[in-house]
């Protein structure tokens, strides 16, 4: 009779794992991708701060390919990206502006959207030639400005103002030596920018096509760009 009993319990046992345990592993595995596809929210993007004080973009009044003056107060009320580059720049500049290219053709028919790249040749980069590099670009924003002045204005705003590096060096190619970043700046001035995986601000965004970056900067902008039009 027993030995009945623990067959009759064996038998239920078999069936319980046949018909119901798939079902509860298909659950667990469902369960499992919902939560790892489920979309996490976006963070809000760090200021940069300097001595316990966040870092506003630096003064500026130049001239622009339009022949108009241009300072930072025209920006204000605007997400902006700057960067320094020079038009006979045979290297990295052409890269900066292609991925520049893709940012402005996403945002640029925003009137709260803008872009300023200043000249590190302004001895060369008078505003026809910057007219004429902004029409070999296609450039269609109002708001995108190739800017120049006095040399030393120039390198004292991205050397001092921005800490991005730009020298003269006549044994590199083109003559000027520079960091491919771009900044970018929120409707009240202030220089934003996302966090890495420590929590750390990034700073600046490469303007470069870079293989040791999983993402590349003008797609982190793509994506930074929209968060602070929303603000």
């Amino acid at each position: 009779m027993n030995r009945f009993r623990y067959l009759g319990l064996i038998l239920i046992v078999i069936i319980f794992g046949v018909l119901f345990v798939p079902k509860i592993a298909d659950r667990i595995a469902n369960k499992t991708q919902v939560e790892s596809n489920r979309s996490v929210p976006a963070k809000p993007l760090a200021y940069i701060k300097l001595n316990g004080e966040a870092k506003k973009v630096p003064s500026f009044l130049m001239l622009n390919q339009d022949s108009l003056m241009i300072s930072n107060e025209d920006f204000v009320g605007k997400v902006f990206l700057v960067e320094f580059f020079f038009t006979r720049c045979p290297t990295i500049c052409p890269i900066m502006n292609k991925n520049m290219k893709i940012l402005d053709d996403q945002f640029g028919e925003r009137a709260d959207f803008g872009i300023a790249s200043f000249t590190l040749d302004p001895t060369h980069a008078k505003p026809h030639v910057l007219k004429k590099y902004a029409e070999d670009y296609n450039v269609k924003s109002q708001n995108w400005h190739f800017l120049t002045d006095k040399k030393s204005n120039v390198y004292e705003l991205a050397n001092s103002g921005f800490s991005i590096f730009a020298g003269i060096n006549p044994a590199v190619a083109g003559g000027f030596e520079h960091q491919g970043y771009f900044a970018l700046i929120d409707k009240r001035g202030y220089i934003r920018s996302r966090v890495d995986q420590f929590e750390n601000p990034i700073v600046y965004y490469s303007g470069l096509d870079r293989e040791d970056q999983e993402q590349q900067g003008v797609d982190m902008l793509l994506e930074d760009v929209a968060l602070l039009l929303k603000e």
